[in-house]
């Protein structure tokens, strides 16, 4: 299997592409950028050198992903949708080192970030955890939580399928169990 690059996307020299990775029109993929099998990146993608992106993860369209963002397997990042990666950015201030001013944001396996969401520097978004259109990041969120809001407010649980819990220890579409322990949720096996 093998990936697909269209014309118009820019991919610089260094860049790790893996097999069956599809990147879309006016894209641009700096060296040292690392990016997994079967992912698809929409058109108008920008990733920064040193970003890692696992496998089969789907970035829409006008998508950044800057120096210091992580993104596990089967993320889902919303068309136009914002990671930032300094706390205090300033014009006039030049960075010395993206090791000294750029903070971390991680994105665990299976989260989603719905259409114009804004992910502040810094946080940690749990593993199948759900972030609603429009909605600003501005602290860590639990595995499987649903955030909407500005700023981002829990509203409930997401099942790892998708859908809403409307029990908090089951989902009523796929039948997943789960243990609800100080605030936080894991499958129960």
């Amino acid at each position: 299997m093998t990936s697909l690059i269209h014309e118009t996307a820019c991919v610089d020299d260094g860049a790790i592409i893996g097999e069956g990775t599809r990147i879309w029109h006016f894209s641009h993929i700096m060296k040292n950028a690392q990016i997994g099998n079967t992912c698809n990146l929409g058109q108008n993608v920008f990733v920064a050198s040193g970003v890692q992106i696992g496998n089969n993860v789907k970035i829409q369209n006008n998508v950044s992903v800057y120096a210091g963002v992580t993104l596990e397997d089967d993320v889902f990042c919303g068309p136009s949708m914002v990671f930032t990666n300094v706390k205090t950015p300033r014009s006039a201030r030049p960075r010395n080192s993206p090791e000294e001013d750029y903070r971390p944001t991680l994105v665990r396996r299976g989260a989603s970030i719905g259409a114009n969401a804004t992910i502040l520097s810094g946080i940690t978004i749990g593993e199948n955890a759900l972030i609603g259109a429009g909605t600003v990041v501005t602290k860590d969120v639990p595995p499987f939580a649903i955030i909407i809001g500005n700023p981002g407010k829990q509203q409930g649980w997401a099942c790892a399928c998708g859908e809403t819990l409307l029990q908090a220890n089951l989902c009523c579409d796929c039948g997943q169990a789960y243990n609800k322990v100080d605030g936080r949720l894991t499958p129960r096996l």
